[in-house]
């Protein structure tokens, strides 16, 4: 399988994750994913998580080929520690006021499945080319 190929496949797997969380706690556990901002309530829906994590794939990719591609040796390992370095800090809206536990919970659930497919999924050197290669 090309790298291309099986990059595309951890990308629709990285955007489905999310969203199998998405339905597990609002439509089948009822838990209504909000975010209060002063007088503004925001319903999230699977479509934006769906989006988010497309966004996130597909940034990731793009890094990763980007480093592949200039020949930085240690691309991969980067890339991970790069990762890695997001994930935390997109915990930090969770730390500030604005949702319920639930919420709290689920989203952070959702940026971890995100985590637990790209990093791995994308990270890999089995999932590309080497260092150095034109491939992505």
């Amino acid at each position: 399988m090309s790298a291309r190929r099986r990059r595309l496949g951890v990308t629709a797997l990285a955007v489905l994750a999310p969203v199998l969380v998405w339905l597990v706690a609002d439509p089948l556990l009822g838990h209504r994913l909000q975010i209060a901002d002063g007088d503004q309530t925001l319903d999230i829906s699977a479509a934006p998580v769906a989006v988010v994590a497309l966004l996130a794939s597909l940034s990731g990719w793009g890094l990763l080929t980007a480093l592949e591609r200039f020949g930085v040796r240690r691309a991969h390992a980067i890339w991970t520690g790069v990762a890695g370095t997001v994930l935390a800090v997109s915990f930090l809206p969770f730390t500030g006021d604005g949702m319920d536990g639930g919420s709290r919970v689920s989203l952070a659930l959702m940026h971890l499945a995100v985590a637990a497919v790209l990093i791995p999924g994308l990270g890999s050197r089995s999932s590309g080319a080497g260092a150095g290669t034109a491939r992505g």
